[in-house]
Parts: structure tokens; C-alpha cells; sequence
């Protein structure tokens, strides 16, 4: 039984997790914490996400140590904030806990505390920003697109969100942006972002390659956020079966999409 931890378990996505991780024959609740003040502290946290108690109670993440060290979980799942994620991954990592990262919005800086975090405390970890099986295959398709048609096309990412995502553009354009820079050797911020924050947009990507002959598109559209739980339950199960000690790995990695 895979013991699970869970960041931000009051919030959207966590409480999704929360309910993903019900239904997991192999998969345990042992431990939910939310933001420090937290009006839902000692609330259960299967009460809270609609699947009845759980006997898990809401923590404090400012108590987090002590959370890990008491509930001895595999795996911590954190889809929170990017500031709070740091903090929580380089808790975990001196308990010597997994992580399965599917916060976005980190700085260079922020990214590189993580991973210093994550190899000296030598465990096993997936950062990635965007869970959804169908995402990573739009990943290698933009991929394969940009290898095949190269640099004489013109790229423009288009990606549209709900009102309350806090960070433009997403992790997922931002990392399209990456694969085409790579493909066709450019710096990444060559590849023109437009970000659109409007109603309760899952989350929509297109990714156009344009000359002025022609014009390919590439798209994913996600239609309910259960893809993003779904998916961080497949990392789950491989960062504790197959993730390396002291590396970052991602979905690319989980998937077996890795080039």
C-alpha cells in the first residue's frame, strides 16, 4: 500500500487528488495539509473533498515536519502555490519523503532550490507542469512538428485558462515554448506566448507553426481537471516504483514518452 501525503488539500486540485486517491486499491490518505491559516484546520480532509471521513485531518503546512516524521508517508503530492511548493519539497526531502510535483509558475531560482533539495536529501521525485496523459503526447507532437517543418515557420502558443490561475503564461506553454526552442535553436522567449484568463476554462493550448503559405495547429484542450488527478496517480505509482534517487524526472518519464 503506497502511503500518500497530500499539500493543498483544501484547495481545487487537492481535493480532486484527494478523491482520485479513493479509488486506488493500492494507494492510502495517511496525511492533507493547506495553507498555515487555514479556517479548515482539523477538518477530515475525505469530508472535506465529498468522499466521507477518512479519519485524515486538515494540517497546517507550517506543521509539515512534524506531519511527515508522525503519518511516515512514500509519496507527498503538492499542488499548491509555487513559493509553498519549495518549502514543502525541501521538507519532504529531509524527511526523506518522495515528491510528486504538480504545482507551475517556479522561477529559475525556485527550480534550482528544488532540485538541490532533491539530491541532497537523494529521493525520488516527478515536477511536472502539466499531469494529463494527453499533454505529454502534445508535448512530442510539437516536438516531432518543429523537427520536421524547422525554422522557416513562424511559432505563435495561444493558451487560455480559468480567471483564477495566478501564474501567465501556464507551466504547459511555457514548456511547449522550451521543446520548440530547443528544436529549432533558439532562446526560448523567441516563441511569441499569448496568455487568455477568462471564465472557467480548464485549460486550452494551441501551438501554430505559420508561413504565409501555410499554417498547422496543434491542440489540446482539457475538459475537466480529473485528467490532471488521473495522471498524478500514474506518477505516484512510478515515483515509487521506478524514479531515481536524487533526480528530477517528469511525466515525459512516467509515460514512456522520454526522446
Amino acid at each position: 500500500m503506497i502511503r500518500v501525503a497530500v499539500c493543498g488539500a483544501c484547495g481545487r486540485m487537492g481535493g480532486l487528488i484527494v478523491r482520485q486517491l479513493m479509488k486506488q486499491n493500492d494507494m492510502k490518505l495517511v496525511a492533507a495539509t493547506d495553507a498555515p491559516s487555514t479556517p479548515s484546520a482539523g477538518r477530515d480532509a475525505g469530508e472535506l473533498a465529498g468522499v466521507g471521513e477518512l479519519g485524515v485531518k486538515i494540517v497546517g503546512a507550517d506543521k509539515l515536519a512534524e506531519v511527515l516524521k508522525k503519518s511516515k508517508p512514500d509519496v507527498l503530492v503538492d499542488f499548491t502555490r509555487a513559493d509553498a511548493s519549495v518549502q514543502n519539497v525541501k521538507t519532504a526531502s529531509e524527511a526523506g519523503v518522495s515528491v510528486v510535483v504538480g504545482t507551475t509558475g517556479f522561477t529559475a531560482e525556485q527550480r534550482a532550490e528544488m532540485e538541490g533539495a532533491i539530491k541532497r536529501g537523494d529521493i525520488r521525485a516527478i515536477i511536472s507542469p502539466n499531469m494529463s496523459v494527453g499533454v505529454n503526447v502534445f508535448f512530442n507532437t510539437v516536438r516531432e512538428t518543429a523537427r520536421m517543418l524547422g525554422r522557416d515557420y513562424v511559432v505563435e502558443i495561444v493558451e487560455r485558462h480559468h480567471v483564477h490561475k495566478r501564474d501567465a503564461p501556464s507551466g504547459t506553454a511555457r514548456k511547449a515554448a522550451q521543446i520548440i526552442a530547443k528544436e529549432f535553436g533558439w532562446s526560448e522567449d523567441k516563441v511569441k506566448i499569448k496568455s487568455i484568463r477568462e471564465d472557467e476554462v480548464v485549460g486550452e493550448h494551441t501551438v501554430i507553426f505559420f508561413t504565409p503559405e501555410e499554417r498547422v495547429e496543434i491542440v489540446h484542450r482539457a475538459q475537466s481537471r480529473e485528467t490532471f488527478a488521473a495522471g498524478a496517480m500514474k506518477a505516484i505509482r512510478y515515483v515509487v516504483e521506478k524514479g531515481k534517487p536524487g533526480v528530477v524526472q517528469d511525466m515525459q518519464d512516467v509515460l514512456g514518452l522520454r526522446s
